[in-house]
């Protein structure tokens, strides 16, 4: 049964996952992921891992408010990756938070949601090399993964990104 696609919609259940970090690429990744929504219908999904604020547990409150400032920063920073999401593919993204150790946190993202078909990520071309997150996922991750690891170039011309996506 091919659960992918709904009848006479065009659209598919499909998820292709980006995750938001502070890297120079995330936007060759978002614009691909983007670019290949738009051609496939597939939606994109854009995960935010918080990291946890174990540090502060014997103060309960510092602890608490830290996360509450975390998750505003979080739920900022998702939505202006949406805003880029939505004015390149025409869909609006799905938004996920989680919290946690970054490279083990998207694994169990797309352990527990079986429409992520794609993790899409975009990699350092410098010499200090792909980056942490690609590193961590194809070192110890990547056996857990049961999708596709679209991994784009970080130098790549928006054209570039467009004629692949």
């Amino acid at each position: 049964m091919n659960n992918d696609v709904s009848p006479g919609s065009g659209r598919t259940n499909r998820v292709l996952l980006c995750v938001l970090d502070d890297t120079d690429e995330l936007h060759i990744a978002l614009d691909y992921a983007s670019m290949r929504s738009k051609r496939t219908g597939a939606r994109v999904g854009l995960l935010f891992v918080m990291e946890q604020a174990d540090a502060f547990q014997h103060w309960a409150s510092v602890g608490d408010l830290m996360r509450e400032e975390a998750r505003a920063d979080a739920e900022r920073r998702l939505l202006q990756a949406a805003d880029r999401v939505k004015r390149l593919s025409g869909l609006t993204p799905l938004l996920y938070i989680r919290e946690g150790q970054c490279g083990e946190e998207v694994v169990q993202q797309i352990e527990e949601d079986s429409d992520i078909a794609f993790l899409i990520l975009a990699a350092n071309t410098g010499k200090e090399g792909p980056g942490p997150l690609i590193t961590e996922i194809t070192g110890k991750a990547i056996g857990r993964l049961h999708i596709p690891l679209v991994i784009v170039p970080g130098n790549m011309s928006e054209e570039e990104v467009q004629s692949f996506a």
